[in-house]
Parts: structure tokens; C-alpha cells; sequence
């Protein structure tokens, strides 16, 4: 399909999916890229590269769709945030700042679309099992040190997102606008 960081890209997945089913009703927004390196010697290229994946895909994604859920007066709007929209994070700061900047977009859209039908939330995931976090489940100092933390007793799986992803896209959170619901086996009550 394309590279959500391309403005372009985002109009056309939007376009193209209203074009093939005739309506555009829920919007899940989960692409994501992580660079690792000290914040003085992040590239001026990462930074760019995680801020369009990660957060102004987001933005361009969430407006064309809401454009389109607006008309009809409803839509499901989910964003995928990150234990980094409520934390600073180690060696990644544009994924901490992209992840802050994805709690804050919820909330704001939600501000402007909720009294015309159209819910914006987002699910923030604690430490999950995925290509993204291969470099910390494969370090023999931080992993033990973040699965100790986890009151659940282990890394999060992808499928431990769907139902929440599940109850944000049905009618049973028709009242729920702007909120980041957290999914991390405990982390942030420890």
C-alpha cells in the first residue's frame, strides 16, 4: 500500500478504502517505527523518519477518514499509543515524543469530533513482543529488568491488544472519547 510517512500515501489509503467499501467506519491507526541512540546524537534523519511514521501519519490519517465519519456522523477513530505517552523512555526520543504527541492528538480530535458521532480514543501498550522491541528483549541487562517490573510476569503478545481494540470499535464505547487506555500487564501500577 505505501508509506504512511508520505502525505500522499495516507490521502490515497483513505481514498481508496471509501472508494471500495463506500464508507469509512473505523480507523485504526498503528504504524510504527523505532530508532534507538542518545538523544545528543539522534539524527536529524530518525527524528524526521519516527515523527512522520508515528505521529503526522496519525494526523494526516485521522483527518481524511474524519472527514468522511463527520459527513455520515459517526466513526470509530483508535490510535496506537504507547507506555511512552505517559513515560520518557531510554535512548528513543522521538518515539517518546511521537507516542506524547498520539495521546495528545486523541484528545484534541476527540474535543472537536465527539459531539458529532465520531469517538477518538487510543490503546497505549506496555512492553510487547514484537520486532520493535527485539533490541530490549535481547539485552541481557534491560530485559530481565523490564519483565520484573511487569506484575503480569511477561511481555506482552499482539493479541493481548484486541480486546480492547475490539470494545473501542463497537457501540459499548459509544460514550468513551479521548482516552488512552492502557494495556501493559501492570507496568505503570508498579
Amino acid at each position: 500500500m505505501g508509506d504512511v510517512g508520505d502525505a500522499t500515501v495516507c490521502a490515497m489509503l483513505v481514498e481508496e478504502t471509501v472508494k471500495h467499501f463506500g464508507t469509512i467506519d473505523i480507523l485504526v491507526n498503528n504504524a510504527g517505527i523505532i530508532r534507538r541512540a542518545p538523544a545528543v546524537d539522534y539524527s536529524d534523519e530518525d527524528w524526521q523518519a519516527l515523527i512522520d511514521v508515528n505521529l503526522s501519519s496519525v494526523f494526516r490519517l485521522s483527518q481524511h477518514a474524519a472527514r468522511h465519519m463527520l459527513k455520515q456522523g459517526s466513526g470509530k477513530i483508535i490510535n496506537i499509543a504507547s507506555l511512552l505517552t505517559f513515560q520518557g523512555g531510554i535512548l528513543v526520543p522521538a518515539y517518546a515524543a511521537a507516542k506524547g504527541g498520539v495521546g495528545q492528538l486523541t484528545k484534541a480530535f476527540a474535543n472537536e469530533w465527539a459531539a458529532r458521532g465520531v469517538n477518538v480514543n487510543a490503546i497505549a501498550p506496555g512492553y510487547m513482543d514484537t520486532d520493535n522491541t527485539g533490541a530490549l528483549r535481547n539485552n541481557p541487562e534491560r530485559a530481565p529488568k523490564i519483565l520484573e517490573r511487569i506484575p503480569a510476569g511477561r511481555w506482552g503478545q499482539p493479541e493481548d491488544l484486541a480486546g480492547a481494540a475490539v470494545f473501542l470499535a463497537s457501540s459499548a464505547s459509544d460514550y468513551v472519547h479521548g482516552h488512552v487506555l492502557v494495556v501493559d500487564g501492570g507496568w505503570l501500577v508498579r
